[in-house]
């Protein structure tokens, strides 16, 4: 990268580890008043609000073989992890959730070597190796220090991982002469329906809109995680993605634990021993995996 576009980088960079290590404790008040399928699907519906009117200029910009690829650009980014990561915080606590999303550059190297040509490497291994330890212990630490029974919730956050590293892969390598805007914007565009189906069809949301206490406030805090973590944040990470390496891009989660934890400590929440041990292991792993490469 030049030098210019490398400070561009680092801040992008930056911005999206403040915006994303929020985006936990956003999704935690959400989980106060409505189910995580609804606040999946509010997610991705309220994104879809504050965008549409780009996506619809955008439409002239594709070719025919643009919109499945944005299509499932959507349903990797946005629509599948809303609902992961909101169904894996009703068992995990936030600073949880967010350490866990470390593992995203693991993946995006993983699939990036087996799909996409990208080279892999014996420090990318043994990297690996570690993080994926770091997450058993994360999943299986106990108050007393040791290892209990695994969460097994901790594997929809490692499966929404997986979906960022092979989105992150596919948007560099698929649909690289899009423009961010026309990547986000159009995405939402084209999966917001099914939440909007879902949302209103087949979920108890606008009983709870209506009838119960704090509806109102829990339905702001998951229309800030609309627009800044989904629809802001999506925007930026593309333009990121644009000026560096998809591993650069996904390092953003060498700094979003450190948010996460921190509004999970404001917000009451204990960390403990083993917490600590598998957060290590985890950072430890992505740093090699992506040594020299970053």
């Amino acid at each position: 990268m030049f030098k210019n576009q490398r400070l561009t980088a680092v801040f992008l960079l930056l911005a999206l580890s403040l915006i994303w290590g929020t985006s936990f404790i956003l999704i935690k008040q959400g989980l106060k008043v409505y189910s995580p399928d609804e606040v999946g699907a509010l997610r991705v519906a309220g994104a879809f609000i504050f965008l549409v009117p780009l996506a619809l200029q955008h439409l002239k910009e594709l070719k025919n073989t643009d919109y499945w690829k944005l299509f499932l650009s959507g349903m990797l980014a946005v629509f599948i992890p809303a609902f992961l990561f909101a169904i894996a915080q009703t068992h995990l606590n936030s600073s949880l959730a967010g350490i866990l999303n470390t593992l995203s550059p693991i993946w995006t190297m993983i699939i990036g070597a087996l799909f996409f040509s990208q080279r892999f490497r014996g420090w990318s291994i043994f990297g690996s190796a570690i993080s994926f330890g770091g997450c058993i212990v994360l999943a299986m630490a106990r108050a007393d220090g040791g290892l209990g029974a695994f969460n097994a919730y901790a594997l929809l956050i490692v499966l929404a991982c997986a979906c960022y590293g092979l989105n992150l892969n596919f948007i560099k390598f698929k649909i690289p002469s899009l423009a961010p805007m026309t990547i986000i914007s159009v995405s939402l565009l084209l999966i917001a329906p099914l939440a909007y189906v879902y949302l209103f069809g087949f979920t108890d949301f606008t009983f709870r809109l209506t009838n119960t206490e704090g509806a109102w406030r829990a339905l702001g805090f998951v229309m800030i995680l609309a627009l800044m973590s989904t629809a802001v944040a999506n925007l930026l990470f593309y333009k990121l993605l644009r000026i560096s390496s998809p591993l650069f891009a996904s390092s953003v989660t060498y700094v979003m634990p450190l948010v996460s934890v921190m509004w999970g400590v404001i917000d009451g929440e204990v960390l403990l021993f083993g917490h600590f041990i598998g957060m290590a292991l985890i950072l430890s792993g992505v740093y090699l995996a992506n040594w020299k490469k970053i």
